[in-house]
């Protein structure tokens, strides 16, 4: 049995299919299948029932790729070991950041990472939590930008900023001539949401849930984009709120709708994420503190409430 082996079998689990594993591991298919018959030899079981399309896992497969994925992460904490001993910060690392984040964080901490770090070759993918959480434990990413807590006992958080939520009332609303809004004057019913893939948006239910009397599903009107969000905002619509660097950047004709909340103003926690086995640490510390660095002077907020991601 070699870890070689072990490689190509994790392949075909998440391909399900031997052409596109053997693509997926640069090796040709004959050679892929040639190694896992030779590891289903030596283990005498079948793992793969290939007379299924897609290919599926028996039984005792899905427990041979289980432990697979294990051993094959506690090979590549060797090369980990070597590389922190020689103060190397360089190799591919996958990173996953969710669409609330991506737009506004990356444009602030690329630039300086790829310069402080340039042997690092990132792969950088917009995914939801939940395909995040996904890839991760299928070792498919080295970490995430996520918003936390997200309670799973695979993963790792290291918090890297507070982000608190910002309300984007349009002209004709029953608050525009409020300076600073309560959490007590929402109200779900004229609130416009991001569609359920989105964090955020159970955030913001989570928020409002906070407060009697509020229906838990009876929403007026959900958008994939935080900027149709502002666009069906200014139709009239409703209400929306904001992550707080969304509305950085915004034009002076709609930086008098946006309202501040009183304090502790309710926020969202947002962390660099990681697996337990806590592979390519160096690189994970080195982004955090680059992310860490940049984002002191974009956000001074302190005094504020953790608004859970998660749906309840």
């Amino acid at each position: 049995m070699t870890i070689t082996q072990l490689k190509y079998a994790l392949a075909i689990a998440e391909h399900k299919n031997f052409t596109k594993a053997a693509e997926s591991c640069f090796v040709t298919q004959p050679t892929l299948s040639t190694q896992i018959q030779k590891l289903e030899d030596e283990l005498d079981v079948v793992i793969f029932d290939r007379g299924k399309k897609p290919i599926e896992l028996t039984e005792v497969g899905r427990k041979i790729v289980f432990q697979a994925r294990n051993i094959v992460n506690e090979a590549d904490r060797i090369q980990d070991i070597v590389d922190q001993q020689k103060g190397f910060i360089g190799g591919e690392f996958r990173l996953g950041i969710i669409p609330t984040v991506m737009p506004t964080l990356l444009p602030m901490f690329l630039k300086n990472f790829i310069k402080k770090y340039p042997k690092v070759k990132l792969k950088i993918e917009e995914l939801t939590t939940e395909e995040i959480l996904a890839r991760i434990n299928e070792g498919h990413l080295d970490a995430a930008i996520a918003a936390t807590p997200l309670e799973n006992d695979n993963i790792k958080e290291r918090v890297l900023y507070y982000e608190p939520f910002v309300a984007y009332i349009p002209d004709n609303h029953r608050l525009r001539d409020k300076k600073i809004i309560e959490i007590s004057d929402l109200d779900i019913e004229d609130m416009l949401l991001l569609e359920d893939v989105h964090c955020f948006r159970d955030g913001v239910i989570n928020l409002c849930k906070t407060l009697k009397n509020q229906p838990d599903d009876n929403f007026q009107l959900e958008s994939g984009s935080i900027e149709t969000l502002i666009k069906l905002s200014d139709e009239g619509l409703g209400m929306t709120l904001l992550p707080y660097l969304h509305t950085l950047d915004f034009r002076e004709k709609l930086s008098h709708k946006l309202r501040h909340f009183e304090e502790p103003s309710p926020a969202r926690e947002v962390s660099i994420i990681y697996h337990k086995s806590e592979l390519k640490m160096q690189i994970i510390d080195a982004m955090h503190s680059v992310i860490s660095g940049v984002i002191r002077g974009a956000i001074a907020f302190q005094n504020v409430n953790i608004i859970s991601p998660l749906p309840k």
